[in-house]
């Protein structure tokens, strides 16, 4: 029975996922020492604590950043040991025993199916978590991200109930010109209205208090009017669904960006394309270390003129462009019409294209 990774299939991925390791310590290292410089006034200025700043800040800021800019480090790691591998002759003695380029790429496979699964992991799970903790210390001693107020917020808080809010304040948790309308096969069957309308923090199922509020029945051609100076009521909306912080989806794991897009969404929300976005980009952006890590070593397995750093110069123009291209269509999903899902995933799917083509080049 043959094993099922040779000492080859360990030696490749030992020095992949090695590579890999390093090529992260290193550029995080150096984004650490560029942050520190730009923020110190900052820290100091606003009296930031040292444990505050070492913990609260750069623990999580740096896996945070290692995850986002994993594709970039997974294309670094494999053009660059490849490109050694190639130098050294060692990929000819490989093949010269009957290993080809097919056979090459397994350990490569596994390596980045290792990489998918921990870049998954952590940005679905674990990053969310520690985001959470880093945004709570930006706003505090870095600069302010928490939205205090709303305007013109309508959304859906029922079967056929919609509730208007001209502006919500958090600061004393208060609405003003609040309407609520009821509607019982598209009739419209009750209007009440607000002059304010304030969220009871202290209870835990949605009570608000209305003041000033005066409520109109309709019964066919009969119309019931109670009006009042206070009223408490159970209104299925708080203020988490309308004060939205820049941000936010970052805190969030994947289940509850699931749960919190088809909430808002069946409550007629609009405002979520971010966090769509957020919620594909972790698949994606897992999936994205197969398709680069197939464009590294059909690019690197070969000695060439220029050798290491020709490789590396080809490899960092794409792996900053796929990057950028990611940016880019995710921008054209927010400000214009095309669906997150696909925004997401062109720049993959057109990455795709390229890893067969200079797949199928490097089998021949």
């Amino acid at each position: 029975m043959r094993k099922l990774l040779t000492r080859l299939d360990r030696y490749i991925i030992f020095k992949f996922l090695g590579t890999y390791l390093f090529a992260i310590a290193l550029i995080i290292s150096i984004a650490v020492v560029f942050d520190i410089n730009e923020k110190m006034d900052k820290f100091i200025g606003n009296d930031a604590p040292l444990s505050g700043i070492i913990f609260d800040y750069y623990m999580n800021f740096i896996p945070y950043f290692a995850n986002l800019f994993s594709p970039l480090f997974v294309f670094v790691a494999v053009i660059f040991f490849t490109s050694k591998l190639a130098e050294n002759s060692e990929i000819i003695a490989m093949y010269s025993s009957g290993v080809s380029f097919q056979r090459l790429m397994r350990p490569y496979m596994i390596s980045a199916a290792l990489i998918a699964v921990m870049t998954f992991c952590l940005g679905a799970y674990v990053i969310p978590r520690g985001s959470a903790v880093r945004l709570e210390f930006e706003d505090r001693y870095i600069k302010k991200k928490k939205v205090d107020f709303a305007t013109n917020v309508q959304l859906a808080v029922g079967d056929g109930m919609i509730a208007y809010l001209d502006q919500f304040s958090s600061h004393n948790n208060t609405g003003y010109r609040f309407s609520l309308d009821k509607f019982d096969d598209k009739m419209l069957v009750s209007h009440m209205t607000a002059r304010s309308i304030v969220y009871d923090t202290l209870a835990d199922n949605h009570t608000w208090k209305l003041r000033n509020y005066m409520i109109r029945e309709f019964d066919g051609m009969k119309e019931h009017i109670s009006h009042g100076y206070e009223l408490d009521t159970v209104i299925n909306m708080e203020p988490s669904d309308f004060l939205i912080m820049r941000g936010q989806e970052q805190i969030m794991t994947s289940p509850e960006l699931s749960s919190y897009i088809s909430k808002q969404r069946a409550r007629g929300f609009a405002n979520i394309k971010e966090f769509e976005i957020e919620y594909h980009k972790r698949i994606a952006m897992s999936f994205a270390a197969f398709i680069l890590t197939a464009i590294g070593v059909s690019l690197s397995s070969r000695k060439v003129k220029g050798g290491m750093g020709l490789h590396l110069g080809i490899g960092l123009a794409l792996s900053f462009s796929y990057i950028l291209f990611q940016t880019v269509s995710s921008t054209f999903a927010i400000s214009g019409g095309m669906p997150p899902a696909l925004a997401v995933w062109i720049p993959n799917i057109l990455y795709a294209v390229v890893a067969v083509f200079l797949y199928r080049r490097a089998l021949k």
